[in-house]
């Protein structure tokens, strides 16, 4: 299995790329600094250059061909302005769909934020973040070649991951170390049958796989 990560050096995705590498599947990491090349090489996966802002969907589809599974973990960060939640949030999230489904990938995982709304009101960055990732998640929902499943974490903690979650469709607030949000990501990559779900995360009292084959129904 060939995995495409964009935003293949954030905080999420060189932790989702250690465990992808270590279960022995492919992993390329999109990345737009050479610099961070190496990181992503540490992390067993391929570091493949391209700025997501400025490329075309064709592009990129170049990239994701022959790849089984299409990751969109990229984010404009903190200290970045209300704009560039526009061009990287939402425009680069949406570019990412529409490469993947013209590239005919199947599988394909969001990394939004709980609360995103593409109508949440409000006039600071934080307001324009949720903005431009509830209507990159609205875009993708259109994406009828995509089997799509929208992750949605809570606050987000470097400490160690517990490996314990809540994940439901609506969790109510809370918080989640990123060791956990990779590692539902990494189950939800060999979980198909969560194709169609949006679902929030925090911390909880589940192992990640038990949490991930309850919301599949399995």
């Amino acid at each position: 299995m060939r995995i495409v990560i964009a935003g293949g050096h954030g905080r999420i995705a060189l932790r989702l790329e250690r465990l992808l590498a270590a279960r022995g599947y492919g992993v390329a990491g999109i990345v737009r600094d050479r610099t961070q090349e190496d990181d992503l090489r540490g992390a067993g996966a391929e570091p493949v250059l391209c700025d997501l802002e400025s490329a075309t969907v064709d592009h990129v589809a170049g990239i994701l061909a022959g790849a089984d599974v299409a990751v969109f973990a990229a984010g404009a960060g903190p200290g970045s302005g209300a704009a560039r939640k526009d061009t990287v949030d939402r425009g680069a999230a949406v570019l990412f769909a529409d490469a993947a489904e013209r590239a005919g990938v199947r599988r394909f995982l969001m990394v939004s934020s709980m609360g995103a709304d593409a109508r949440h009101e409000g006039g600071e960055v934080f307001d324009a973040y949720l903005r431009a990732k509830g209507e990159a998640d609205d875009h993708l929902r259109t994406r009828l070649g995509l089997e799509w499943t929208v992750l949605r974490p809570g606050s987000l903690l470097d400490e160690p991951g517990t490996g314990l979650v809540d994940l439901a469709a609506a969790t109510g607030p809370g918080a989640v170390p990123r060791d956990d949000v990779a590692a539902v990501l990494a189950e939800l990559v060999e979980t198909p049958a969560t194709a169609g779900l949006t679902l929030e995360l925090v911390s909880g009292p589940l192992p990640v796989p038990v949490a991930v084959k309850a919301v599949a129904g399995n």
